[in-house]
């Protein structure tokens, strides 16, 4: 789980576990986190948290953000990043490797009732070595293993660009986070979850918009040819 540890001259003030997709920083009482110092905006910046990567952007703050003393605009936040706000800072920590967190994530995808058989040996051993009654209770205690997960992460979802210079093409979403859009105008993910296809604003002004209504910053489930337009483009979601 990824987390912010706040400090000020050296002195740890808080720590913040990342819980939110969308964690927001400022000076305003109504910030997640609210760091009330005049050199911090009313709101100054934004963390947005999707599965185990966390994206850092400044809203257009007086003062700017900087991490590891370089201004940013929009930051992939990496492990031990220290994010400063003045006399502030936000060091990120992460104890979840990222290419751990990917894999199990995959594997939960693929997972399909053919391809499970730790349960069948169980099963099969358990008369050879138990009475009838520890095989049924074998048995029983691998039930809950069978039924397949959710029908949504089990079938491919791919989107189709529907204007542009590259109408027609066609992207399969095959990883656990793709980003669409443009870096500096606007930027969206579609995350694959066990529940389906997600879409989560992350950088830009204006929100993405599903079948012509605009979203908030929320993830937002994706259904069977859901028309999104993201940055001037727009493209349609569906199930291969």
């Amino acid at each position: 789980m990824a987390k912010l540890i706040l400090s000020m001259d050296g002195l740890v003030l808080k720590e913040i576990t990342l819980t939110k997709e969308r964690t927001t920083i400022g000076r305003k009482p109504h910030n997640d986190i609210q760091i009330d110092n005049l050199a911090v905006s009313g709101e100054h910046a934004v963390i947005v948290t999707i599965l185990n990567d966390s994206f850092l952007e400044d809203l257009g703050s007086t003062n700017g953000t900087l991490v590891n003393g370089a201004p940013i605009k929009k930051h992939f936040l990496q492990p031990n990043d220290v994010i400063e706000l003045g006399k502030y800072k936000l060091k990120y920590i992460n104890e979840q490797p990222k290419a751990a967190a990917a894999a199990d994530f995959e594997k939960t995808m693929v997972l399909r009732p053919g391809s499970m058989p730790r349960p069948a040996p169980v099963a099969a051993a358990a008369p050879a070595a138990a009475p009838a009654a520890m095989a049924t209770a074998a048995m029983q205690a691998a039930a809950p293993v069978a039924p397949p997960p959710p029908a949504a992460p089990a079938r491919q979802g791919a989107i189709q660009l529907l204007s542009g210079a590259n109408v027609g093409k066609e992207l399969l979403l095959t990883k656990a986070l793709t980003t669409l859009g443009k870096p500096g105008v606007q930027v969206a993910v579609i995350t694959r979850r066990p529940q389906g296809y997600f879409i989560t604003h992350v950088e830009g002004a204006n929100f993405p918009i599903v079948n012509g209504k605009t979203l908030d910053a929320q993830a937002h489930p994706l259904n069977d040819h859901d028309v999104v337009e993201i940055a001037g483009t727009k493209m349609e979601f569906f199930y291969k």
